[in-house]
């Protein structure tokens, strides 16, 4: 369990700062692929803002509990072990949850695709130290 948490919140303190950096980089270079967000679907009243930065820790606790349960079918390299992590929570999680948000919400497409994206590159970074941390 000492494993898990540990490497849950190496993991969280990486992911946080890699995609609230790159996030915030992105709207600065990439400031066209942000305007969807000018919606009223995504404004918040700032109550639950603390989610939002929380999410990189909750998901790295749970990818963390899925690693240990599942590493032993991850073979090869710590790089490939961790790409083949990040697919199989890709496929399992983010695609029926990706598909079930673009077809009942009023969001466009590309949207929905960088969200799978960023879910994806979460898990295999994710995927690559836990490889490394806990083998």
């Amino acid at each position: 369990m000492k494993r898990i948490i540990l490497s849950g919140l190496i993991a969280g303190a990486i992911l946080f700062t890699l995609c609230y950096g790159g996030l915030y980089i992105g709207i600065r270079l990439f400031p066209v692929l942000f305007m969807d967000y000018n919606n009223p679907l995504f404004n918040s009243d700032g109550n639950r803002d603390v989610f939002f930065y929380m999410h990189a820790f909750i998901i790295s606790f749970a990818l963390s509990w899925f690693w240990d349960r599942f590493k032993g079918l991850f073979q090869g390299h710590f790089v490939l072990r961790g790409l083949e992590f990040g697919f199989v929570y890709a496929m399992v999680s983010l695609l029926p949850v990706m598909w079930i948000t673009f077809s009942s919400l009023d969001i466009t497409f590309f949207m929905v695709l960088s969200w799978f994206l960023y879910g994806f590159f979460q898990a295999v970074i994710a995927g690559t130290l836990f490889a490394k941390l806990n083998p």
